[in-house]
C-alpha cells in the first residue's frame, strides 16, 4: 500500500469528531545533529500545503529548526540560513585571528595542544567547543522575539527538551531566554559544553527524550506530525572500535524510547538519512535533498489536513534585516575577576555606539577570544525611541590555568620541547603570567607578566633567557683571522624588561620601558688553554620605545594583512667587559604585507632595516644577517642564501619577497628572493642600490598540527653556496 493512501486512511478519522471543531496540529522534530537539516524540507512542504501549526516541539537540532519556525521564519528563510552558515567553524568556536589579543599574537600561537589545570592537576576540556559562536548566532536570529520569555507567546507556541546532566532526567524548557534554551537543547556531549540554565546543568535533550511526542500529546493536539531523523543502532560487524561501542551504549535508551514515541504520532516521517552522521555539516545539500524526497510523499496528506483548518491566523515572516540601535546605557553582570574597564575595553563598546546584532556578536568575539569566559549572553531593552540599554551577563571560566605543549627542530637551536604554563588572576585583577620552558639541546625560557587594563594603560614585566651554540661564519671574528672558515660560537642572552603599553583596536601596540640585558658571547675556536675567547660579557642598561601593527590573518602561511614592528633603544650604561663602552642608540624596523590572488596564490613582502647612532664599540650589537630561523633575538636577521651570521655591519637594509602557492589543503610550495645591503651607514650614500647581496630559496611546507614542517633549498649567486634548510613545528 502506498504511504499516501495509508496515512489518509489513518488520519481522516481524526477529522470525523465534528465539522464545527478545527483540529489542532502539532509538529515534533527529533534531534540528529546535521541530519536535522532534513526537517527544513518537511516545513517547506507544510508551508506549501498551507497547514497552520498550533504547537512545535523539538530536541537538539530539531529544537533549533523548530524554534526558528515558531519565531516567525519561513522554511525558505531557514534553508537560506543553513546554506550560508559555515557550521564546522561555528561548532568549533573558531575565531579569526583579528579577534586575538595583541599579547596572544605576539607571545602565543606556539602550540595546538592546551589542557586546563585545576588544583595543580592537568585535566581535559569538557568538550571540543564552549559553543559561544552558536550562542552569538542564536541571539542574532532571535532579535525580533527577544522580549518573549514565555514560549507559548511566540507566533507559534513552542517547547524544547534538554537533559539534566546530574540525573539524566528530561527537562522541558518553555520559559526564559529562547537562544539559551536552544543552545542547551543542542549541547551534544563531547561536541559542545553543557549549559547552566535556571540553576540546572543541561546537555543535549536527545539523551533523555529525542522525539518528544508524549509532551506534544499533553498539549491537547488532535493531530501530531512527527519528523524523525535518528539513525539506527549499528550492526555488530561495525562495532570495531572503542568509540563505536561507547556510542552504541549511549544511544540504547534513546532509540528504545523513540520506538515507544512513534506509536503516539499520527503522521510519522523518517527521511532516508541513514548514510549520514550527526557531524556531516559539510553535506547539508545532500541531507536537504533527502528530506525533500521524503517530504513530497506526504504532500496530499498535508493538503487534507490544511483543508480542515478553516480558520487560520495570518502568519508574518520575520524580516532578516538587522536594524542599528543606539546604545545609551551599558550594564555588566557577573564580572568578578576582571574590571569593568577591562571587559568594555575588550568588547570595544562605548555608550553612544550604534550597533546591529551581528556587530554585537563581533564585539563578543573580541571578549571571548581572551579565553576568560565560559559564556557571554546579553539583552537589549528599549529605553526611548531607538535607544537601548545593552545588558551583558558573563560567566567567568574557572579554568584560570592551562598547560600547553609543543615540539620543534631546526638546524640552529636543534631539538626543543615547549612546556608553557599560563595562569590568570594570580596577583591582581586582569593579570596574566605566562612561562615558557624550552627543554632540549639548548635550554631557554620566556617569562611574561602582563596586567591588561582594557581602555587604560597596561603594564608588565618580561624576562627571557636565550642560548645557542653554532658553527658559524661569525663575521667580526672570521674576517680578522683569514685562516678560519668558521668558529664555534657560544651565545647567551638574558633580557629583563619593565614596560607600559596601550593598544588600539587589537591592531596597534604602543609601548615604553626600561631594559637590563646580559650578553655573554665566546668561542672555543681561538681559546687560550682552558679559557674560551670572550667576545663580550657585559650587562647593558637601556630605555626603549616601540610601535607594532599586526593585522595578519594567520601567524604562519599568511594570506592577508599588514605587519610592522618599529623599536628604538638608547643604551645608557654598561658593566663594560671590554672597557670601551660609550652611550649609543639603535633603531630597527620591520614592515610587511601579504595579498592573496584567487584562492591559492599569495604574495608576501617583508622589509627590514637597522641603524646604530653613535656606533656601539661592542661588535655584538652589529646587525648579523644569514640563516633562516624565525626566532632570532637581538640583532640577528634572516637572510636566505647565507650561513647564520655570515654578514654583519653597523646598519642594513633588506627586502624579502615570497611567492607561495597552496596546491592541496595545508600543503604549500614557495619561492623566496631576498636582497640586502650592509654598511657602516647604508643611508650615507644616495645610491642605496649599490653593493646589493642576494639569496634565494625554494621549498615545500606542510601546515601540520605540530606547526609548520618545511624543507627548503637555498643558494646565493654571490658566493655560489648551497644550503638545505629544515624545520619542524611552531617557532619558539
Amino acid at each position: 500500500m502506498k504511504p499516501t493512501f495509508f496515512y489518509l486512511f489513518l488520519v481522516i478519522p481524526c477529522f470525523l469528531f465534528g465539522q464545527q471543531n478545527q483540529p489542532k496540529v502539532g509538529l515534533v522534530l527529533s534531534g540528529g545533529g546535521a541530519k536535522g537539516f532534513a526537517h527544513i524540507a518537511v516545513l517547506k512542504e507544510i508551508d506549501k500545503a498551507g497547514i497552520q501549526l498550533d504547537y512545535i516541539g523539538g530536541t537538539s537540532m530539531g529544537a533549533i529548526i523548530g524554534g526558528l519556525y515558531a519565531a516567525g521564519y519561513s522554511a525558505n528563510q531557514i534553508e537560506e540560513m543553513v546554506l550560508k552558515i559555515d557550521f564546522m567553524t561555528l561548532m568549533r568556536d573558531q575565531l579569526p585571528r583579528k579577534t586575538a589579543t595583541f599579547f596572544e599574537k605576539e607571545f602565543e600561537e606556539k602550540s595546538s595542544i592546551t589542557l586546563p589545570v585545576n588544583n595543580w592537576s592537568i585535566g581535559l576540556p569538557k568538550a571540543i567547543s564552549k559553543g559561544q559562536n552558536v550562542l552569538n548566532l542564536l541571539f542574532e536570529l532571535f532579535d525580533k522575539t527577544e522580549h518573549i520569555t514565555d514560549f507559548s507567546a511566540l507566533p507559534i507556541p513552542f517547547f524544547c527538551i534538554a537533559t539534566d546532566v546530574e540525573n539524566g532526567n528530561e527537562i522541558i524548557i518553555e520559559n526564559g531566554s529562547l537562544p539559551l534554551a536552544l543552545r542547551a537543547s543542542g549541547s551534544f556531549p563531547t561536541l559542545l559544553n553543557p549549559v547552566n540554565f535556571e540553576d540546572e546543568l543541561l546537555i543535549d535533550g536527545g539523551v533523555a527524550n529525542n522525539f518528544p511526542v508524549d509532551i506534544m500529546k499533553s498539549k491537547g493536539m488532535d493531530i501530531i506530525i512527527g519528523v524523525d531523523v535518528e539513525g539506527r543502532l549499528v550492526d555488530k560487524e561495525k562495532l570495531n572500535s572503542v568509540v563505536a561501542i561507547l556510542n552504541q551504549i549511549v544511544i540504547y535508551q534513546m532509540y528504545h524510547k523513540t520506538q515507544k514515541q512513534k506509536e503516539k504520532v499520527d503522521v510519522y516521517i523518517h527521511p532516508d538519512i541513514f548514510e549520514f552522521n550527526v557531524v556531516d555539516f559539510d553535506r547539508k545539500e545532500e541531507i536537504l535533498e533527502k528530506g525533500r524526497i521524503e517530504a513530497e510523499k506526504y504532500s496530499d496528506i498535508f493538503k487534507e489536513i490544511a483543508k480542515k483548518q478553516v480558520i487560520k491566523k495570518e502568519r508574518k515572516n520575520i524580516d532578516i534585516h538587522q536594524d542599528y540601535k543606539i546604545i545609551s546605557k551599558i550594564d555588566l553582570q557577573g564580572s568578578k575577576k576582571y574590571t569593568r574597564a577591562y571587559v568594555l575595553g575588550k568588547l570595544n563598546i562605548r555608550e553612544g555606539d550604534s550597533l546591529t546584532r551581528d556587530k554585537i556578536s563581533e564585539k563578543i568575539q573580541l571578549l571571548y577570544a581572551t579565553k576568560n569566559y565560559d559564556r557571554i549572553t546579553y539583552s537589549m531593552q528599549n529605553i526611548f525611541s531607538n535607544t537601548y540599554q545593552l545588558s551583558f551577563e558573563v560567566k567567568e571560566s574557572n579554568d584560570n590555568a592551562t598547560v600547553s605543549l609543543g615540539a620543534h627542530y631546526d638546524l640552529l637551536y636543534k631539538s626543543g620541547f615547549l612546556l608553557n604554563y599560563k595562569q590568570k588572576n594570580i596577583l591582581l585583577k586582569n593579570d596574566l603570567i605566562s612561562f615558557d620552558a624550552v627543554l632540549g639541546d639548548n635550554l631557554r625560557y620566556n617569562l611574561n607578566y602582563f596586567v591588561d587594563n582594557g581602555f587604560y594603560i597596561s603594564y608588565g614585566f618580561r624576562s627571557r633567557y636565550d642560548h645557542f651554540r653554532a658553527n658559524s661564519k661569525f663575521n667580526p671574528i672570521v674576517s680578522q683571522l683569514p685562516t678560519l672558515n668558521a668558529i664555534d660560537l657560544n651565545y647567551t642572552d638574558i633580557t629583563n624588561q619593565l614596560f607600559i603599553q596601550t593598544t588600539f583596536d587589537r591592531k596597534f601596540a604602543l609601548g615604553l620601558g626600561v631594559e637590563h640585558k646580559f650578553i655573554n658571547v665566546s668561542t672555543q675556536t681561538i681559546s687560550d688553554g682552558d679559557n674560551d675567547f670572550i667576545i663580550d660579557k657585559s650587562n647593558y642598561f637601556s630605555a626603549f620605545a616601540y610601535l607594532k601593527l599586526d593585522t595578519y590573518d594567520q601567524k604562519y602561511f599568511v594570506t592577508e594583512g599588514y605587519f610592522a614592528d618599529f623599536n628604538l633603544k638608547w643604551f645608557a650604561s654598561s658593566s663594560d667587559f671590554n672597557q670601551d663602552f660609550k652611550q649609543f642608540a639603535q633603531a630597527k624596523g620591520t614592515l610587511g604585507f601579504a595579498k592573496t590572488f584567487g584562492e591559492r596564490f599569495t604574495f608576501q613582502m617583508n622589509n627590514e632595516a637597522g641603524f646604530s647612532f653613535n656606533n656601539p664599540t661592542s661588535e655584538v650589537f652589529d646587525f648579523y644577517l644569514g640563516g633562516y630561523n624565525q626566532n632570532y633575538v637581538n640583532t640577528f636577521v634572516t637572510m636566505y642564501g647565507y650561513d647564520f651570521a655570515e654578514l654583519s655591519d653597523k646598519s642594513f637594509l633588506k627586502s624579502e619577497l615570497t611567492f607561495r602557492y597552496r596546491f592541496f589543503e595545508n600543503h604549500y610550495t614557495s619561492f623566496i628572493a631576498n636582497y640586502a645591503r650592509l654598511d657602516s651607514n647604508v643611508f650615507n650614500d644616495i645610491d642605496v642600490f649599490k653593493n646589493i647581496l642576494s639569496g634565494y630559496a625554494i621549498g615545500y611546507s606542510y601546515n601540520s598540527i605540530l606547526g609548520p614542517i618545511e624543507l627548503k633549498y637555498s643558494w646565493s649567486p654571490d658566493t655560489k653556496q648551497r644550503y638545505w634548510l629544515f624545520n619542524l613545528g611552531f617557532w619558539f
